[in-house]
């Protein structure tokens, strides 16, 4: 579904990203895990097309999607959720989740949609008319995780969902991203909580310093020593190589 091949970025002259290659099935959850500033949300940044490439080429459904617009990937179906959540806090619900969906034209299957997405978080259906900006931290990424779903994606990608959450609340939005999966998506999950997004995923990768050091089966990286050492332990400990 998405493959990346030797994607190199930078910053001015600092390179954040050096040929980096991945590639996302269709009917996965794919993780992406690594310490602040390894270059996980830049990556995300090149794949929704916020950000451009300095080289490499990134394909969607077979197709080559280096240089489209933000715009122009979000039709094709790819959704972000950005780390950190940007809702309108002066906005409702409503009008939040309605702008999620402000580039299509299907008003009865976005009205469908709406109500899937209620389905999905019962409590945005209650605070259907409260702004958005009086709603807890966890209540705030679940509306964030709904306005990406009316985009309709046929892949979407997660930066960052359980951060600054309490535990029990990590635990709702893991029980989430598994609902959303189950019910047809495929997902491209970026997470500082390796043990969470371990468990979650068929397959991963590790990105340490803007480059791919490890990837493999959800499951045998949550079993690797050097994962456990680095990123399942106490605090984290960098990368060690052998």
């Amino acid at each position: 579904m998405l493959a990346l091949n030797r994607i190199n970025a930078h910053y001015g002259k600092i390179q954040v990203l050096k040929d980096v290659s991945l590639e996302v099935r269709e009917g996965e959850i794919v993780t992406l895990i690594g310490a602040n500033g390894a270059g996980k949300s830049t990556l995300l940044k090149v794949i929704s097309g916020v950000m451009r490439p300095s080289s490499g080429e990134i394909s969607f459904l077979g197709k080559k999607i280096n240089g489209l617009t933000a715009k122009d990937i979000v039709r094709l179906g790819i959704s972000r959720v950005p780390e950190g959540r940007h809702i309108f806090p002066r906005m409702t619900v409503r009008e939040n989740l309605q702008l999620g969906s402000y580039l299509r034209k299907d008003k009865r299957e976005i009205e469908k949609n709406l109500e899937e997405v209620y389905e999905h978080f019962p409590v945005l259906k209650k605070r259907d008319s409260q702004q958005a900006g009086t709603m807890s931290g966890g209540e705030a990424q679940m509306l964030a995780i709904g306005r990406g779903l009316m985009a309709k994606p046929k892949l979407f990608v997660l930066d960052e969902p359980s951060i600054g959450l309490a535990p029990l609340m990590v635990m709702e939005i893991a029980r989430i991203i598994i609902k959303i999966f189950a019910a047809g998506t495929t997902i491209l999950l970026v997470e500082q909580n390796a043990r969470m997004a371990l468990s979650l995923s068929h397959r991963a990768y590790v990105l340490e310093r803007g480059s791919i050091v490890l990837q493999g089966a959800g499951k045998e990286l949550k079993d690797n020593e050097q994962v456990k050492q680095a990123y399942l332990g106490g605090s984290h400990r960098g990368w060690r190589n052998k």
